[in-house]
């Protein structure tokens, strides 16, 4: 029996010993992994002076997001004027997103989704750092409706009678990017302490398609099918401004006008296509708003506002493109 309870006490002495190893391990894993994390999020590229990170490894937001997108497409096809005026619904989501050390998750849900009455796609990337920002946003939608006109003729269009699919893409350039922030802006992972601007220069793109579906065809038979498609790419430069007043509020307005150098938009009605000219003096505009007010140095709260517009003149065929993501947000530094 002694010899039994010996062999029992070393290999529980063993056991405790290997977890107690394996849990220093991990000890030193992830205090390896944080120090590394640390480390890259207080190497900051700004000037301190104007701009610096907050305190507080882990920073939890709340956030309240809407989007829409309208259309307006026209042209003359086979001699017969056409016009489309269309707007998807409105799509509202509510999302957390956690951020550790600068590396940050978001989780968001559709009340509408889950309820069954939002049935469009819709997914976004927003990158953002010191030079280079960037707005990406794809949608799918069955939801569009409007008025089209054919000649003389009217049409209600109802959600369902339509699918679109379409790519909006915005990137930047910064140029005074040691003073100028667009991060603290738009995810709060800086902090603009004095007021900067700085010139941009960037790119958008807009593509995709339009179409009437066999439901429109079977509810009006008279219906002309038709298909919009988009797809110009524009170049240009703008303006952002970081407005700081007393220290807690932070007012950001940025705009990025962008030349179209390459356009193949065209409109297809009842197999009859009419397509725009290549180059034709046509812009985009891509805009962007904030407030953020830094309650404390650990709470925050805010507005922001991305937008991209499309302006053509086109006398073959011309379609312009509204999309809009309104954003409130409520955040704690820990």
């Amino acid at each position: 029996m002694t010899r039994i309870r010996l062999i029992i006490v070393f290999l529980l002495g063993v056991g405790l010993m290997r977890e107690a190893d394996a849990q220093s391990r991990d000890q030193v894993l992830r205090a390896r992994v944080d120090s590394v994390l640390t480390a890259r999020y207080f190497r900051s590229p700004y000037d301190s002076i104007y701009v610096i990170r907050p305190e507080g490894r882990l920073t939890l937001k709340m956030r309240l997001n809407q989007t829409g997108n309208t259309l307006h497409a026209k042209g003359t096809v086979n001699d017969v004027y056409c016009k489309t005026d269309l707007e998807t619904s409105h799509k509202t989501t509510v999302s957390i997103a956690a951020s550790y050390r600068g590396v940050a998750v978001a989780l968001a849900i559709n009340p509408g989704k889950l309820s069954g009455v939002y049935k469009d796609y819709e997914f976004n990337l927003n990158y953002y750092s010191s030079r280079i920002s960037l707005d990406a946003s794809y949608q799918r939608s069955t939801t569009l409706a409007g008025d089209i006109r054919r000649g003389d003729n009217y049409s209600r269009l109802e959600s369902g009678d339509l699918t679109m699919k379409i790519i909006n893409l915005a990137g930047y350039y910064t140029f005074n990017y040691k003073r100028f922030s667009y991060p603290a802006a738009f995810t709060q992972s800086y902090i603009q302490r004095r007021s900067a601007g700085s010139w941009l220069a960037g790119f958008s793109y807009q593509g995709g398609s339009i179409k009437t579906t066999d439901e429109l065809k079977q509810r009006n038979p008279n219906a002309p099918d038709t298909r919009i498609y988009i797809g110009h790419f524009g170049i240009g430069g703008g303006y952002g401004y970081n407005w700081v007043l007393h220290r807690k509020w932070l007012l950001h307005f940025s705009m990025l006008p962008t030349f179209v150098v390459y356009n193949r938009n065209n409109m297809t009605v009842n197999d009859e296509r009419k397509k725009a000219q290549h180059m034709r003096f046509n812009m985009i505009f891509n805009e962007r708003a904030a407030i953020v007010y830094n309650i404390s140095p650990r709470y925050f709260t805010g507005l922001t506002l991305v937008m991209n517009n499309s302006v053509f003149d086109d006398d073959a065929v011309v379609v312009n493109q509204n999309k809009w993501r309104a954003r409130a947000f409520f955040g704690v530094r820990l």
